[in-house]
């Protein structure tokens, strides 16, 4: 026979708000280790798993040697650290005292890491050995400790160091109060393509709103997510947190692999993946194998959603979601299973509202392009501004609506595509250009890996289409045969006149593509102009 729990006492009338035992790290924590003790919430690229009660007996552990050194509730404390065991423990056990996380991307050093740094105001720092050299190039003046992890030598910068390894205890202490879901969980510092990296304020509530019942409905509490994301990123942050919220399990992976990929996803018996950027188009131009389909992965969120979507679900067997998320929202678009819409991001999920407007924020008409912004009907599930820096918050947050800095386009349906970061869009004969929808044309061809597309001066006027790309490993790219190629798949105001071949393109810490770095080099010595090739394309005329 089967039964069903009582239903909780509400901790809070507005029937929005979840109880904190639903959205709150530290209940969480403690909830699962009584109902699911041994259940496994986390399991490592090595084998090894943690059960629920696990998880809280070392979260404690670590939490309760973290007060030891001072960390009180409400404290901001940064982690300098790769993905893996540590990472995960000092991310928890900040959280399970009411600290603040604030993670630190790994490439951090000089400047951007005085930056962060300061910005953070962290006075105790959980840092891996082989970067607290960095620290001297650096104004330290708010460090006052040092939590080193794994063994081996820690160069001197004359700040006391414990090791992460003796931080135990059975005292984790009371709270000052019990932590709200409104109370601020994180810092995730974003990319800073185009200016200094600001600190996004995230409550409990908007982690939970991210990836939550609403926002991700196709998870549920039997999934296993493999997360390949670097735990800085919200994109390695979020999963353990929402998977926790589920009362589900998490396969941490440090880094993403294209040859290694399906092999863990194997021996981690992981259920869904996320698909990142150039992930899919790696995994897909790989030879195919007869193991393709000889894993247990059955959801995957593709990001952007590629053409070869439908080809990948065939070849691996894996029903293909798409979405449209920041670190400062809450995935207020998300598609259904096997979206046919080429290019599309989704429709708008429950308890959001978007606006597509112009430079003014007035709403653009179906079918035109415009800025979305974003707004939710449940308080706090969205981002509660910059840490120390007003301006750019008040920016983003005018008229009331989150503005998202992306251009978007929504059809009669309610399909929304995403054009073009903002300032990203080309502007060439007349024509709007998205600098995406180019990308997309030039990755198809086999022997790209991945592209930027830029707007270059033009002598006439407005821009000119430049493409700067990168090869697939073991092969190499004919410029000739590549502009050939995009002339038989584009209309003809869109074919890049100017092709530039690198090894790897420049990305921020976060594998965020550098363009405007992109842009500031302009048209290179080694560029390729398909005009002065003598490859000229003509726009069609027709009569009626």
């Amino acid at each position: 026979m089967t039964t069903t729990a009582p239903a909780r006492p509400r901790d809070f009338t507005d029937p929005r708000i979840p109880n904190r035992d639903e959205c709150v790290l530290r209940y969480l924590v403690d909830r699962w280790a009584v109902e699911r003790a041994d259940k496994t919430h986390v399991i490592f690229e090595d084998g090894e798993e943690w059960s629920f009660a696990d998880v809280r007996r070392l979260v404690r552990a670590k939490a309760a040697g973290l007060r030891k050194l001072g960390v009180k509730q409400g404290d901001f404390v940064a982690a300098w650290l790769p993905s893996g065991r540590d990472a995960l423990l000092a991310f928890y056990a900040i959280n399970y005292l009411g600290a603040v996380f604030v993670p630190f991307n790994t490439a951090y050093r000089g400047n951007l890491l005085a930056h962060v740094l300061a910005n953070s105001g962290a006075s105790l720092m959980v840092v891996h050995p082989d970067l607290v050299g960095r620290l001297p190039e650096v104004d330290c003046a708010e460090l006052r400790q040092l939590v080193v992890t794994t063994q081996g030598a820690v160069p001197d910068i004359g700040l006391p160091v414990t090791r992460f390894d003796d931080l135990e205890g059975d005292d984790v202490g009371e709270l000052d109060r019990p932590i709200q879901p409104w109370d601020i969980q994180s810092i995730i510092y974003t990319s800073g393509t185009t200016g200094p990296s600001k600190g996004v304020l995230s409550s409990y509530l908007h982690m939970f709103s991210n990836a939550g019942p609403e926002s991700w409905p196709m998870v549920g509490e039997d999934d296993r997510y493999m997360c390949v994301a670097p735990i800085f990123h919200i994109g390695g942050m979020g999963p353990p947190f929402v998977m926790l919220a589920r009362g589900a399990s998490v396969a941490v992976i440090e880094t993403f692999s294209t040859d290694r990929f399906w092999d863990i996803a194997r021996k981690t018996q992981s259920t869904m993946v996320f698909l990142l950027g150039v992930m899919a188009t790696f995994l897909m131009k790989q030879p195919p194998s007869p193991d393709d389909r000889t894993h247990g992965v059955r959801k995957a969120f593709m990001v952007p959603l590629t053409d070869d979507a439908p080809a990948f679900t065939e070849r691996f067997g894996i029903d293909i979601y798409t979405i449209f998320n920041m670190t400062e929202i809450s995935s207020p678009i998300v598609s259904e299973a096997n979206p046919v819409k080429r290019g599309t991001c989704g429709k708008v999920r429950p308890y959001v509202e978007v606006r597509l407007v112009d430079a003014n924020d007035c709403e653009v008409p179906v079918g035109a392009i415009g800025e979305m912004l974003v707004r939710t009907d449940r308080p706090w599930a969205m981002n509660s501004g910059y840490n120390r820096n007003p301006e750019a918050t008040a920016k983003a947050w005018a008229n009331g609506w989150f503005h998202t800095g992306d251009a978007f386009r929504r059809d009669e349906d309610g399909y929304y595509y995403f054009v073009d970061r903002v300032k990203d869009a080309i502007r060439r004969r007349g024509e709007n250009i998205s600098s995406f929808e180019v990308e997309v044309e030039v990755c198809a061809h086999p022997h790209v890996r991945e592209c930027a597309a830029i707007a270059v001066p033009s002598e006439f006027s407005e821009d000119e289409v430049m493409v700067i790309v990168a090869p697939v490993p073991g092969c190499t790219i004919d410029v000739e045969h590549l502009a050939s190629f995009l002339i038989e798949k584009m209309p003809y105001f869109m074919v890049p006149r100017y092709i530039r071949i690198l090894d790897e393109l420049p990305k921020t810490p976060s594998a965020k593509v550098l363009k405007a770095d992109l842009r500031q080099e302009g048209i290179t010595a080694d560029t390729w102009d398909r005009e002065k090739a003598g490859m000229r394309v003509r726009r069609e005329v027709f009569s009626g």
